[in-house]
């Protein structure tokens, strides 16, 4: 069992990125995190969450779900959408590579949060949905 939770689902709309981000790190500030711990943690959630909007639901509207756990000094969070899927995730995870090069989109965005965040994992099937799920452990309370 974890030691706390939380869950929010919101509508893809690119407003909502922040919202999602603040959330988040509101959630996370129980762990005493350093503003580099906690500025990594935005970081990746904006990733994520703006892959969904994008990525996943494109025009369409579609809710965007994110679960926060923290076991000890650990942060999990998981970001998923019931949007397109991803065809090929170990191509999509690789850096450069962006389905939507008609937005000029860097295609950085599984590489930012790799880089983030200590662990990261994708999951995602054509026409279900994605779900992204992200570890970092605070040096504040090892």
């Amino acid at each position: 069992m974890y030691d706390n939770m939380m869950k929010i689902e919101f509508l893809s709309k690119s407003e909502n990125e922040s919202f999602a981000r603040v959330a988040v790190a509101a959630f996370a500030s129980q762990l005493d995190p350093t503003i580099d711990e906690i500025t990594d943690v935005k970081t990746a959630v904006s990733e994520a969450v703006t892959n969904s909007i994008i990525h996943g639901y494109g025009k369409e509207e579609g809710i965007v779900k994110i679960q926060a756990f923290i076991q000890g000094n650990e942060l999990t969070v998981i970001v998923s959408d019931e949007g397109v899927g991803i065809d090929n995730v170990e191509l999509a995870m690789q850096p450069l590579y962006t389905s939507r090069p008609d937005l000029e989109r860097s295609g950085m965005g599984f590489t930012v949060m790799e880089s983030f965040m200590d662990n990261l994992k994708v999951q995602s099937e054509k026409g279900k949905g994605t779900e992204i799920i992200m570890k970092k452990a605070f040096k504040s309370l090892s």
